[in-house]
């Protein structure tokens, strides 16, 4: 059965690209409900647009505080029919009262192997203290940030003398495989809950091309 998702994007939008793609190929069964950016100008935006994807700006300057934003915000993404909320690449710190109202439905992608290096810098933090290994996580959202349980990693190794663009470059290559798969898994009921750590049903599915240099967990499936 699909499932019913909002993206959320202040940026480019290339993690929602993926996201898109593998809807359009038939490899997520999902709907994308809607897009919202809440920078003007950002290029997710277009892409959406280029998709023939509903998207809105909600430009949260024009909002007198957080509460009143993330309020607002909710009636959108409840009033397109969304029931998971892809955060992809979105600037902003969510309130206890917009994760209440998508209760434990909010996702997120973070350029780090969590919990190591939570926050916005998370991946510049990582090369800066020197780490041999780095890569991403998709996990659900918590009111503490980047604190939720994980869902998949990907880690890569960190090559000698490699600058931050470099690296988050192949970061951002494994973000685009692991974030679908992460839903597709949702869609398909098979990630369950036992406390902090998520249990995913097994169904014989082909594995994907694992990649050079790369170890990803769970394994990534035929299609991502």
């Amino acid at each position: 059965m699909p499932i019913n998702i909002a993206i959320l994007a202040s940026g480019n939008g290339s993690n929602a690209q993926s996201i898109m793609d593998k809807i359009a190929a038939g490899a997520l069964d999902a709907r994308l409900r809607l897009v919202v950016s809440n920078r003007p100008g950002a290029g997710v935006l277009e892409r959406a647009r280029a998709a023939n994807i509903p998207c809105e700006l909600l430009d949260h300057t024009l909002w007198p505080n957080r509460m009143a934003y993330d309020a607002a915000l909710a009636d959108v993404l409840k009033r397109h029919g969304a029931e998971y909320i892809v955060m992809a690449g979105y600037m902003r710190l969510v309130t206890a009262r917009f994760l209440r109202a998508f209760d434990g439905r909010v996702l997120n992608v973070h350029p780090a192997l969590l919990p190591s290096f939570p926050g916005l810098h998370g991946g510049a933090e990582a090369l800066a203290y020197g780490v041999t290994l780095s890569g991403c996580t998709v996990h659900f959202v918590e009111e503490a940030v980047d604190s939720g349980p994980v869902i998949i990693q990907a880690a890569v190794p960190v090559r000698a003398g490699e600058d931050l663009e470099s690296l988050m470059a192949r970061i951002h290559t494994f973000e685009h495989r692991i974030y679908p798969q992460a839903l597709q898994w949702l869609a398909q009921g098979r990630i369950t809950k036992k406390g902090r750590r998520l249990c995913l049903t097994p169904t014989g599915a082909k594995p994907a091309p694992r990649g050079r240099d790369c170890l990803i967990w769970p394994p990534l499936e035929e299609g991502f």
